[in-house]
């Protein structure tokens, strides 16, 4: 049985095209596209289709969250990433 690894996100950043840049608190890092999130949509979604509202995520307490309130479960994000091979660990760490 795997185990689950819970992780903070440490740094964010949004990128074009709704995606997000997340550095997690293990140390790897990966982009996460939006698409998916968006064509579900619901009431703290729509507010995100538009790319400044989009940018306007920010941390809280190491969850990405949104103005809309919106918020990711950090673990769930690099459990996705992870399952997608889109994971890193940068050579140096800013």
């Amino acid at each position: 049985m795997k185990m689950i690894e819970y992780v903070s996100v440490l740094k964010l950043k949004a990128l074009e095209g709704h995606r997000l840049w997340l550095r997690f608190s293990n140390g790897e890092e990966g982009i996460r596209d939006f698409a998916d999130i968006l064509a579900a949509g619901g009431e703290v979604i729509e507010p995100i289709r538009d790319e400044a509202m989009f940018s306007r995520a920010f941390l809280s307490r190491g969850v990405p969250t949104w103005p809309s309130g919106l918020q990711l479960d950090p673990t769930n994000l690099h459990m996705e990433l992870a399952a997608m091979h889109a994971l890193t660990v940068p050579a140096a760490a800013e």
